[in-house]
């Protein structure tokens, strides 16, 4: 697809994720084997030419804003943690990075997430919030959830119930 179609999709929409392909490389690393994950170049929309190998482990951690939007990937997994964050919050970070990491303006940050951000947002990731088994809130801030969070992670690789 020529650079000037990429520029125009919407990329908070679900479709606009390989799914298809993260759902096949979990299932890999469940099975015990490495995977080479993409990577992803903002400057040009696309894949980048290189891949991170990943090798399997006792726990995969999948993380997204839109991971819970699909049956299929949410039936991988064992444990379901959404992180809910002040609406405020999200788009300063989104704010900042657009700008400083990916040399974007203010204006286009702005115009982004007034046309196809926050009405995604309410579409597929609000209401996927409802298929977590855990709701942390205050993010990272939240203590006591992310001590239950380690405990039920560090049990998982012990092997106990």
């Amino acid at each position: 697809m020529p650079f000037e179609e990429r520029c125009r999709l919407n990329y908070d929409h679900p479709d606009a994720f390989d799914t298809g392909r993260m759902i096949q490389d979990i299932q890999a690393l469940r099975r015990g084997e490495t995977i080479q994950c993409p990577t992803y170049d903002y400057t040009i929309h696309d894949r980048a030419a290189a891949a991170i190998e990943v090798k399997p482990t006792k726990v995969i951690l999948v993380e997204g804003i839109l991971i819970f939007e699909n049956k299929e990937l949410r039936d991988l997994m064992d444990i379901k943690i959404f992180v809910d964050t002040d609406a405020d919050v999200r788009i300063l970070r989104r704010i900042l990075r657009d700008v400083k990491e990916r040399g974007r303006s203010l204006d286009s940050v702005v115009e982004q997430y007034l046309t196809t951000v926050k009405p995604m947002h309410e579409q597929f990731v609000e209401p996927s919030k409802r298929n977590a088994d855990i709701i942390v809130l205050e993010g990272g801030h939240n203590v006591v959830a992310l001590d239950m969070i380690i405990e039920r992670i560090r049990s998982h690789v012990e092997g106990r119930p």
